[in-house]
């Protein structure tokens, strides 16, 4: 007996476990009764399945003259919280079995369109029916669920079922009962498919396309935009509104999480691997990103005025050197691109009044002043920048 409630202890828990979050949906199931003549064939056709539908349970039953069903499928899966439970065998699903049924019996299949049900009406053939059930049955109930059967694989909100009557003298009664499982998630519309088209849009946005890797982005805008609107009503939102969630959301989760410093710090080691390869121009675009989007320190500043350096725009580096100087007037890095800026400007004057101040200090805790300026005139004339005064300059220092 301990042994036995272990057991059962166990099974419960894994159904709960997996029990997923979604409800049967009544007020669109399916409960016809009808009669099949003898020897004939009839196409029930189910209600409208609702978005989000992942299985249906459908229950077959034949019934004697004057018997009637002893309770309907809607409420004996009132039990049952979820299909986990009926695809598991728990101890409630054996009853969407009917407690009733005749001695009838008939044969059915079941079609996923219009087209193949009338077919099946004419000429009896069932091969291209996604289920068939050949042994002649008083009674029946499946669970068919978009994971494992054909039927529910169709993109069709409706399911045809065919019925053949085994009975050659007397009329039959058949009662066809369908149920719905609705999962929460989908029944918003936001397919697979309609997920990935805002994924897509997301990346060729402004803010996604500063990140070398925006997959996080996209998904917490497109978590967002799932949790407000159904996905048919925000197609149905104007272009306008549309490109203004995307902003709003975009802000939204940039703001919220670490997006917003790890791309300005991308952005940066981007800059100094393009500058390192000889395309001062492309850092230059990385950097004036961070600088437009007001993320720039001091550093920033500097690497920028360098790359207009190696690219002869010597009036743009010096605007931009000052900016830096003014967020940190004892970087002496700034110090000195300033300098030769102003060298490569012909202003000589004011660059000699700065390499001479400065002459005895480090620009960095191992590089001397002058060690640094030796180095930069090499990678100047490496790029085809050429100055007389560069001697001029080295002499200060002998």
């Amino acid at each position: 007996m301990r042994g036995f409630f272990l057991l059962l202890t166990a099974f419960a828990f894994q159904v709960n476990f997996a029990q997923k979050d979604g409800y049967w949906d009544k007020t669109r199931a399916t409960s016809e009764e009808i009669t099949v003549s003898a020897r004939d064939r009839i196409i029930i056709k189910t209600q409208d399945f609702p978005e989000g539908t992942t299985e249906i349970v459908f229950r077959i039953t034949l019934l004697d003259k004057n018997q009637e069903m002893a309770s309907s499928l809607v409420s004996v899966l009132k039990a049952i919280p979820d299909p986990t439970g009926i695809s598991q065998g728990s101890a409630g699903a054996v009853f969407i079995l009917s407690k009733i049924s005749g001695d009838d019996k008939c044969k059915y299949a079941i079609f996923s369109s219009a087209d193949l049900a009338t077919k099946y009406k004419e000429n009896g053939k069932t091969e291209n029916a996604c289920l068939v059930q050949d042994i002649p049955v008083s009674k029946d109930a499946k669970l068919l669920s978009t994971d494992k059967s054909a039927c529910m694989k169709s993109n069709s909100s409706n399911l045809w079922f065919g019925f053949e009557s085994k009975n050659w003298i007397m009329n039959q009664k058949v009662v066809l009962e369908v149920v719905p499982w609705v999962d929460n998630k989908l029944s918003r519309g936001w397919t697979a498919e309609n997920r990935k088209s805002i994924i897509d849009q997301c990346k060729t946005s402004n803010l996604a396309q500063k990140m070398s890797n925006s997959d996080d982005f996209c998904v917490c805008i497109l978590d967002k935009i799932q949790s407000k609107y159904k996905y048919k009503e925000f197609q149905k939102l104007l272009a306008v509104e549309r490109a203004k969630a995307f902003k709003d959301f975009g802000n939204s989760c940039f703001g919220e999480s670490t997006l917003s410093s790890d791309v300005y710090e991308d952005l940066r080691k981007q800059a100094a691997s393009l500058s390192k390869q000889g395309k001062p121009g492309e850092a230059i675009t990385k950097l004036a990103t961070i600088i437009n989007d007001n993320k720039a320190n001091a550093l920033d500043y500097n690497a920028i005025g360098n790359n207009y350096i190696l690219t002869k725009q010597y009036g743009k580096a010096i605007k931009f050197l000052k900016e830096g100087e003014k967020l940190d007037e004892s970087e002496l890095l700034i110090k000195l691109n300033l300098a030769h800026a102003y060298l490569l400007n012909d202003n000589y004057s004011t660059a000699k009044s700065i390499y001479k101040e400065y002459q005895y200090q480090n620009v960095t805790d191992s590089l001397s002043w002058t060690e640094k300026i030796k180095q930069d005139f090499e990678t100047f004339k490496k790029v085809g920048i050429e100055n007389d005064d560069f001697k001029r300059v080295l002499k200060l220092f002998n």
